[in-house]
């Protein structure tokens, strides 16, 4: 991510937090801007002209989406009048507006833990992945199919934005779209995502312990991940994004077999 998108992504999603009336509508007509935005490069490329007065950028957001909600205009209006290090990247800062948004519009929703529970549904079932990654398949037969599957166990939220993403794939892997969403979410509501993988399912009051202990040591609140791991020989293996803590017999095994081999 270049720097002047860094800082626009930064500044619309500032705006985002501070605007009133933030629903899943809205999360929905930014998705919809999303789409709109990414299947035209005249669009995507006028809005993202550095070159063109921020009031013509503005003035094209009203008139190309006059019928969105007012906050969902709003924003776009931020939004187009950053300076964007390149079109795609503005296609990617209003997706992530929208995810965001979903966010916001529903925070009792468990929506990175229902995430990630269709993604490791995807890492399971080969053919669904080959379904949603194919580039034959048209979006709207792969939103119908995640929707058919899953969508009757998800918060409305969550579905919306699922169904939103495998929509407008452009090319990217359904599950990297998933751990993407998942990880804005969570920074939307400060706070960063654990995947643990253990042997046996953590009880309620092992879990609380360690989103204490991992929050203790990040200094955020811990959305946490649950992974049933039968190479996990017992403890935990815990990951947050590059970091892995592991304290599995396995783990332990396999140090000491390293350091007798040495």
């Amino acid at each position: 991510m270049g720097s002047a998108t860094a800082q626009a992504l930064e500044a619309s999603s500032s705006a985002l937090t501070a605007a009133q009336g933030i629903t899943l509508d809205v999360a929905g007509d930014l998705f919809s801007a999303t789409r709109l935005i990414g299947e035209s490069s005249a669009l995507s490329g006028a809005l993202a002209d550095p070159s063109a007065p921020v009031e013509a950028r503005a003035a094209l957001v009203s008139r190309v989406f006059a019928g969105a909600s007012a906050p969902a205009q709003q924003v776009l209006t931020v939004a187009v009048s950053q300076r964007w290090s390149s079109a795609a990247d503005l296609v990617d800062g209003v997706e992530e507006l929208a995810v965001r948004a979903a966010a916001i519009a529903a925070p009792d929703a468990d929506i990175e833990g229902e995430l990630f529970s269709v993604s490791r549904l995807v890492a399971d079932n080969a053919d669904l992945e080959l379904a949603l990654g194919s580039r034959l398949g048209g979006g709207e037969g792969k939103a119908a199919l995640v929707q058919k599957l899953v969508g009757a166990s998800l918060h409305p939220a969550t579905s919306l934005i699922l169904t939103s993403l495998v929509r407008q794939q452009r090319g990217r892997r359904v599950r990297r779209l998933l751990s993407r969403a998942m990880r804005i979410v969570s920074t939307q509501r400060d706070r960063i995502v654990a995947t643990v993988h253990t042997a046996a399912p953590l009880s309620a009051p092992q879990r609380d312990r360690l989103r204490a202990v991992l929050a203790g040591r990040y200094g955020r609140q811990i959305a946490l991940n649950e992974v049933l791991d039968s190479s996990v020989v017992g403890g935990l293996r815990v990951q947050v994004a590059d970091d892995v803590i592991d304290g599995s017999i396995s783990a332990r095994l396999a140090d000491l077999r390293h350091k007798l081999a040495g």
